[in-house]
């Protein structure tokens, strides 16, 4: 449900809810938060919440550094696992500078722009997650562990699937918070768990996503455990994608809802194939993500097929509103609102490009001999590589704004990979 400002003010009065938190994410997609009491709210939706931006990574520097947090009344939601008295709920915010205009740094916004052009163009772009994540045990002082919670496989069940009861905590606290979790399972790796989430609207797509990602890590962490979002948190086993879901819809109508696909979807995925490895420092911005390509049903080759999960897109089976395409190389540790945008703004450009769409891969990509693989391009092997493309990329300077492209591209190029037990 979207609420309005009037009735958010209602709830919080008439709901003995103690304390606001405004949600914001940095430019590499990390949760932030500043808390508020209800009497603020109302100065918040009119003017703000300042706060430091020079000490937000991949914002701005210490002598223009106030921006301002504007709650966006739609995404108001109960913390479930907080006091029911004394309530605690939250707001994904906007990021505005002092003269009440978008921070060009704030993601959310730029993915929200990236849907208004699609809109300008007559599509609605609808996504759906699937999200997958480690459970590791903990020592003494809290930290993770490289001991998996169990050693079962894919669709196990208990007793050997040991994390069920926790999936089972983190879908009923989504579904408190207003989310759809459609299925979820015990993964192929030893203690990796997914959990799929109905298709929204793409933008509405990320926000679950950003709540998401804070529920598994609050109920594990509630268990005595610690969630991994990293891209290969075990050297030998599967590493966590983070396949994105996607259809495109003229009107009422799921252009990705036949067979074959229609020039428009056709288009729409010639796009993506086109542009892929330009962005895939913004879909695997860790060194770390580099080490899941190519095994363990990880793509490594740029092409497309039905149904066939060796693939980097896979048309699934699916019918109706669940019509759709699958791009499987992006991971977890993404900045998941960035990789929307670039996603959404390479198969718009394919469309309005009319690009003819390869022939697909109808083999296994893994056990297929060179012949089969000799004209197909490869992902980047190796983050140097993927920021090299990107930092040529004229169609990633246009999608996001040359200084927000270099701002990110500069940041992951100097930062370490996070310690395992940090993502």
């Amino acid at each position: 449900m979207k609420y309005t400002q009037t009735e958010v003010l209602q709830y919080i009065f008439e709901n003995d809810v103690k304390f606001i938190k405004l949600f914001f994410t940095d430019i590499f997609g990390a949760l932030k938060s500043v808390t508020i009491m209800p009497g603020e709210l109302e100065h918040a939706f009119a003017s703000g919440i300042s706060f430091d931006a020079s000490s937000v990574r991949g914002f701005r520097g210490l002598c223009n550094s106030d921006l301002f947090l504007h709650p966006d009344a739609g995404t108001l939601a109960v913390l479930p696992w907080r006091p029911q008295q004394g309530r605690v709920v939250r707001f994904l915010s906007h990021i505005r500078n002092p003269d009440g205009s978008p921070f060009a740094a704030d993601s959310r916004h730029i993915l929200t722009n990236t849907a208004s052009q699609a809109a300008s163009q007559g599509y609605t772009c609808h996504a759906g997650t699937e999200c997958e994540f480690y459970l590791f045990e903990v020592d003494e002082q809290g930290r993770a562990t490289g001991k998996t919670h169990d050693a079962a496989g894919y669709c196990d069940l208990a007793p050997k699937d040991k994390g069920e009861n926790i999936r089972r905590e983190i879908c009923l606290t989504l579904t408190k918070m207003g989310l759809e979790p459609e299925t979820s399972r015990h993964e192929a790796g030893p203690g990796q768990h997914e959990i799929v989430f109905r298709h929204s609207d793409i933008c509405s797509a990320a926000d679950n996503l950003t709540t998401f990602k804070l529920a598994v890590q609050t109920m594990v962490s509630r268990n005595g455990l610690f969630a991994s979002f990293m891209p290969k948190p075990v050297e030998t086993q599967s590493g966590n994608g983070l396949h994105i879901n996607l259809s495109l819809r003229r009107g009422d109508a799921n252009l990705f809802n036949r067979t074959p696909l229609p020039n428009e979807a056709a288009q729409f995925v010639a796009g993506i194939l086109r542009r892929v490895r330009e962005i895939t420092a913004f879909l695997n911005p860790l060194r770390n993500s580099y080490q899941r390509f190519g095994g363990q049903e990880a793509p490594k080759y740029v092409c497309w097929a039905p149904l066939n999960r060796s693939q980097l897109v896979r048309i699934p089976a699916g019918s109706g509103e669940y019509a759709r395409m699958e791009l499987r190389s992006p991971d977890p540790s993404c900045n998941h609102y960035l990789a929307f945008s670039l996603i959404l703004a390479a198969g718009l450009e394919g469309i309005r490009e009319k690009l003819p769409l390869q022939e697909p891969s109808n083999f296994d990509v893994y056990s297929a001999p060179q012949e089969s693989l000799k004209d197909l391009a490869l992902l980047p092997q190796s983050l140097e590589e993927a920021i090299a493309l990107a930092e040529g990329s004229a169609f990633v300077k246009a999608a996001l704004g040359a200084p927000v492209a270099a701002a990110y591209l500069n940041a992951i190029k100097a930062a370490p990979d996070p310690q395992f037990g940090d993502l």
